[in-house]
């Protein structure tokens, strides 16, 4: 199942959003909030359409949605710095950059420009830049090779590819002649076009996609210039026929694909089309998501509480009505600042009428026999004149105001208010940790079961995964275990993994003699850059190589020196380029142990899965913090503890310093 936007796909949203009646132009930013650590909801006002929801989640799609997650009770630092420069403004400007997969939202508030950037490619950002694209702040700080994604720093692009929109003949036959791969790679990799549209020039062009790209003829290049062409009239010309692509397996229908315009490749795949591509996306991605989060929330247990369990409870009830009672205060005095205006003349209203003697029944009367002709009337539901007060309807809100204070004051009375409840959810929350301490003291009288035994297998002391395609992929962990790797455990039909940098293992693919897919390849691939070195120095990418195992070798040339855990590589290396760092850690499905690799593995094969990236915490206190992760995550506490020690958390994880993200 598709599970990220394309960029044929944002070359087909921005092209929707600037065109028609599902133009964003000119529509007005409201609220932005970030449901999850990914992702941010912007309440948009878009002219003679009304109010919508604009969803944005890093890495993976970009849509107005319907189906809305729920907003965090305390707002996270990054969208309230998004509303102070972008609440109150206009959208002006969407574009596409260079055929990437990046959309910028050019958007002016009070004269001053600012450009929301939505990166939808692998390890994707969001970040707010300011009019001479200096970064305000991204919404994860990240360093690339070459590329800071930092506050302060000036916004890079990642390096451009060719644009199949106007790629000329002679550039294609350049791409072709200089490519080390097939004809389909070429096209997907050299034009960020992806696997699915690729395949589709191949089968439109009725070339044979295995072909090695360096043997096609000049007019093959030009058969595939002019498929490129064909397949991607639908954005020249905007005739898009937004569809989701389903397929039945085992009379079960599934989604597995959502495009802007039909293709060849899905001719026999049954399909349901939408009225605009918006829609088509968020269907496919809105409500898989929503369904997601939905479905970690209904799975937490209810459980029988005890007499901690129980006051905890009443703790953390206590702590949400603080945290809504802030919100109602603090979004008053919100209201009260948005209809500064409309307060200001009613209260001039009724100043001037006691000054001139009317007496609050009078004034009463008059505003009930006002309603049907002045507005602001209309706002007024309620008087009090022994207090003082006056109640008013601010955006379906009632708000009371004193009408003795000045419009600041009395919103500055429910920023007290709002402090003040603040207060009390403190002591609550000590109250909560006081409650946790005795809980912790109370498990440790519990005696707890034996740990669980099992013999490990041969490669369990090296680095190691089960790749998603059922391949076994070992490293060493040191000079010492690169050798016997290599000289115990390489057989001739395997593949060898390396990277330029120092400090990285070396990585056996173990084929059985089986043909070894391209995605556990790349899944190796990923291995090699993110137990390496770079992931010490904070990289988010890498580059490696792979080569047979004859090509490998310990003897040196005349004069030279080959230091232990390193060796030779003669002839041609395959070069993987731009690989993702990253990395998992979950319980194997299979067998009572830690797992730890890339995360497209070890969501194949395991459970309470956490992601991470190069961070600032040790191996010792990430270990740490998984362990407690999964300890309060409601699973088997007993066997977690069996089989999930810090001590072999550690074992699983990337050299140096890790995050959480997932």
């Amino acid at each position: 199942m598709k599970n990220e936007m394309s960029s044929v796909d944002v070359s087909a949203i921005v092209f929707e959003w600037n065109h028609g009646p599902k133009s964003l132009l000119e529509a007005k930013v409201g609220k932005i909030y970030q449901p999850t650590p990914d992702s941010i909801r912007i309440s948009i006002f878009i002219p003679e359409v009304g109010r919508d929801n604009l969803m944005l989640e890093a890495g993976k799609r970009a849509h107005i949605s319907k189906y809305l997650p729920s907003n965090p009770k305390v707002a996270q630092s990054f969208p309230m710095l998004l509303r102070k420069h972008l609440m109150g403004g206009k959208i002006v400007g969407i574009n596409q950059h260079d055929f990437d997969r990046i959309i910028e939202l050019n958007i002016v508030r009070g004269g001053v420009k600012t450009v929301l950037v939505i990166e939808l490619f692998a390890k994707g950002n969001i970040v707010l830049l300011d009019e001479k694209r200096k970064i305000i702040l991204p919404m994860k700080p990240v360093t690339f090779k070459g590329r800071k994604i930092r506050s302060g720093e000036i916004y890079e692009y990642p390096q451009s590819k060719a644009n199949p929109l106007n790629v000329t003949i002679s550039t294609l036959k350049e791409l072709f002649i200089t490519s080390n791969s097939d004809v389909v790679r070429t096209v997907a990799t050299k034009m960020n076009l992806g696997g699915i549209l690729a395949e589709e020039v191949c089968l439109v062009a009725n070339i044979d996609k295995s072909r090695v790209a360096t043997e096609i003829s000049e007019e093959e290049v030009e058969q595939v210039h002019s498929s490129l062409m064909s397949v991607l009239s639908p954005l020249n010309e905007g005739l898009l026929k937004p569809n989701i692509v389903l397929k039945n397996e085992n009379n079960d229908v599934k989604p597995i694909d959502v495009t802007p315009f039909e293709l060849l490749y899905f001719k026999d795949f049954e399909k349901k089309y939408f009225e605009s591509f918006n829609l088509a996306l968020d269907e496919f991605f809105g409500k898989s998501a929503l369904t997601v989060i939905n479905g970690s929330t209904d799975t937490v247990k209810k459980e029988k509480l005890g007499l901690f369990e129980r006051r905890l409870k009443q703790q953390q009830d206590a702590i949400k009505k603080f945290e809504e009672q802030t919100d109602k205060y603090i979004q008053a005095a919100e209201k009260i600042y948005s209809n500064y205006q409309i307060i200001e003349e009613i209260m001039n209203v009724l100043y001037s009428a006691r000054e001139n003697g009317y007496s609050w029944d009078e004034i009463k009367r008059t505003i009930k026999e006002s309603k049907n002709k002045i507005k602001a009337a209309n706002r007024i539901t309620n008087i009090n004149p022994s207090k003082g007060i006056i109640t008013l309807d601010l955006d379906g809100t009632n708000i009371e105001l004193d009408i003795n204070r000045s419009i600041p004051q009395n919103a500055e009375k429910y920023y007290k208010h709002a402090k003040k409840v603040t207060r009390k959810k403190d002591g609550a929350l000590k109250a909560i940790e006081d409650t946790k301490k005795a809980m912790k003291k109370k498990e440790k009288n519990v005696p707890t079961k034996k740990r669980i035994k099992r013999k490990e297998a041969w490669y369990e002391r090296f680095r190691w995964f089960i790749s998603s395609d059922g391949f076994l992929i070992i490293g060493g962990r040191d000079a010492d275990t690169n050798e016997e790797i290599v000289k115990k455990y390489m057989e001739k039909r395997d593949f060898f993994l390396h990277t330029q940098a120092p400090g990285a293992p070396v990585v056996i693919i173990k084929t059985e003699g089986s043909d070894v897919p391209e995605k556990t390849i790349y899944e190796a691939a990923e291995f090699v850059v993110s137990y390496s070195n770079l992931w010490k120095l904070g990289y988010f990418e890498g580059d490696c190589y792979l080569v047979k195992p004859e090509q490998v070798s310990k003897t040196p040339e005349s004069g030279e020196y080959v230091k232990k855990g390193s060796f030779i590589i003669r002839g041609t290396r395959s070069y993987y380029k731009n690989v993702p760092i990253n990395a998992a850690i979950g319980i194997d499905k299979k067998v009572p142990r830690v797992i730890g690799g890339p995360i497209t593995a070890i969501n194949n094969h395991g459970t309470n899965i956490v992601k991470l990236s190069p961070g600032k915490f040790n191996q010792n206190d990430i270990a740490k913090k998984i362990y407690r992760l999964w300890i309060d995550s409601g699973s088997d506490t007993s066997f977690i503890r069996g089989i999930a020690s810090p001590d072999k958390i550690a074992k699983m994880l990337p050299p140096g310093g890790s995050e959480i993200v997932g």
